[in-house]
């Protein structure tokens, strides 16, 4: 899959320049006054990425900060015998590629693809440097978000590292209900099962027997658009915990 960007400039209504709205969706710039956010947006490109297309590949060289406008985009890694590992989905107001502001002409590590059609906007990091200058508070906004992934991170490792499958799933189907901050018992998977397969070290196939099995159990029930109803997430919790302690790795 080749890189087809099409870069858009600094018109009136391509959307990440119009009214900074990139900017206004990201966590580490929409603190800032309207004023601020609208020179901020004023010098970022809009790129857009038809599904599939790629954003960028392990290997290579950049010093651009990557805001997710509109679509989904998937970052994974290769390992060395070829098989995928999902790294995260970035939604809309996401970012990658923030280590390249620490680090000009860092080089990547995992590949960046468009899993729907996508609107990214970029940013140089000559430019964002100078924003960190006039705006110091973003520089923590950036800190936060990177601690916030290295948490994710470590707790993804121990999962795969000691957790059984099932155990791993449920996990993953808390931290959903956790980030969704509502007392709803249905969440929306944020991933394809192949991702979430990708991401949890196993297969689709294991991962469709394991949700049919927590189902039967009355522990989830799976409903459309990839939504679950967990309706009572101490006892699927408890569920894990026992099984754990079972010692049996599904």
């Amino acid at each position: 899959m080749e890189c087809r960007h099409h870069i858009h400039g600094s018109h009136p209504g391509h959307g990440c320049n119009s009214h900074a709205g990139c900017i206004r969706l990201v966590p580490i710039f929409n603190h800032l006054e309207e004023e601020q956010m609208a020179k901020i947006g004023a010098s970022v490109e809009t790129l857009a990425l038809q599904k599939g297309e790629m954003l960028f590949r392990a290997g290579e060289r950049d010093d651009t900060l990557y805001i997710i406008h509109t679509g989904k985009v998937r970052i994974y890694r290769l390992a060395d015998s070829g098989k995928e590992q999902l790294v995260r989905i970035l939604n809309p107001g996401d970012f990658t590629g923030e280590l390249a502001v620490f680090q000009p002409g860092e080089i990547h590590e995992n590949y960046a693809e468009a899993l729907q059609d996508s609107t990214i906007c970029r940013m140089k990091q000559k430019d964002l440097q100078a924003y960190l200058l006039a705006y110091p508070q973003i520089a923590l906004k950036i800190l936060t978000e990177i601690t916030k992934r290295l948490e994710e991170s470590e707790k993804q490792t121990a999962r795969v590292a000691v957790e059984n499958v099932e155990s791993r799933i449920i996990s993953f189907l808390a931290s959903c209900v956790e980030r969704s901050g509502a007392d709803d018992t249905v969440i929306a998977l944020p991933m394809s099962k192949k991702d979430l397969a990708s991401y949890l070290g196993t297969t689709p196939e294991t991962i469709s027997r394991k949700f049919t099995n927590l189902e039967k159990q009355g522990l989830i029930e799976q409903l459309p658009n990839k939504k679950i109803k967990i309706p009572d997430l101490d006892e699927l919790l408890l569920y894990a915990d026992e099984a754990t302690s079972a010692g049996g790795h599904h």
